[in-house]
């Protein structure tokens, strides 16, 4: 074991299952202490439970600032830093411009897009503090190209693309990394939602002819967080084997 995250706190949203419950375990071989923050609170307590004391479970619904707040202030209260925040929380829809009510547009964005806006805020004075920390927004392939079937979910990762490097421009002079990562198709509770006719049909554009496990994305995060890309803010990272190449 390598330790490449020693002494890091992590928290990491939509931790309890699929890719954030993958980040969480490479994350606690590398050696960090990890807040799996989700609203699936049986999932979560039962992934922490399968770490042990590298980490815990805190219910956290990514669009209540008063529950990223309480969040935050456990983790001051005992003591620790704040090292890395994964922004991984997030919901799918599937609908079009011509074909989508407010209330779905607005509920994506708000867990979407709103979510993430909020854990930035939420961390960025103690990472300040610390003059140091790696944030990690999980946006998607969507965030680099339209996408017709999915309006909202395209258009919330977009906009969490353009948070990324906004905040890592302001961010930058305190030693704090953002940056935004782009997944294509992962095996994940997600990808199930595809309907049955649909996955196949996206997966033949994929150029490595496959969907990916989630492992292959945390790998990528797991970097991002660490001190390795030490030099990275701002940046795009695509983890998608080659979808969105064209």
């Amino acid at each position: 074991m390598s330790e490449r995250l020693k002494d890091c706190t992590a928290i990491i949203t939509g931790g309890a299952r699929g890719q954030g419950a993958a980040e969480a375990r490479r994350f606690v071989e590398e050696g960090a202490f990890v807040v799996i923050a989700d609203v699936l609170d049986s999932e979560g307590q039962a992934l922490a439970k399968e770490l042990g004391d590298s980490a815990t479970f805190e219910h956290l619904d990514v669009t209540d600032e008063d529950n990223w707040d309480a969040v935050v202030s456990r983790l001051t209260d005992e003591g620790r830093t704040i090292d890395v925040l994964v922004n991984n929380a997030g919901i799918l829809l599937f609908d079009r411009l011509t074909r989508s009510s407010r209330e779905d547009f607005e509920r994506v964005m708000e867990v979407n897009c709103t979510g993430v806006f909020l854990g930035m805020k939420a961390v960025a004075e103690e990472m300040k503090k610390q003059q140091s920390g790696s944030i990690v927004n999980i946006s998607s392939v969507a965030g680099l190209q339209g996408v017709g079937f999915q309006f909202s979910y395209s258009v919330s990762k977009w906009a969490v693309r353009g948070m990324t490097k906004s905040a890592a421009h302001e961010l930058a002079r305190d030693n704090i990394r953002v940056n935004s990562v782009h997944p294509g198709l992962i095996e994940t509770a997600m990808l199930d939602q595809f309907p049955e006719n649909l996955q196949p049909r996206v997966e033949s554009f994929v150029p490595m002819g496959r969907s990916a496990d989630a492992a292959e994305v945390a790998e990528l995060v797991l970097w991002l967080a660490s001190k390795e890309s030490s030099y990275c803010t701002g940046a795009e990272f695509v983890v998608d084997g080659g979808l969105s190449v064209g």
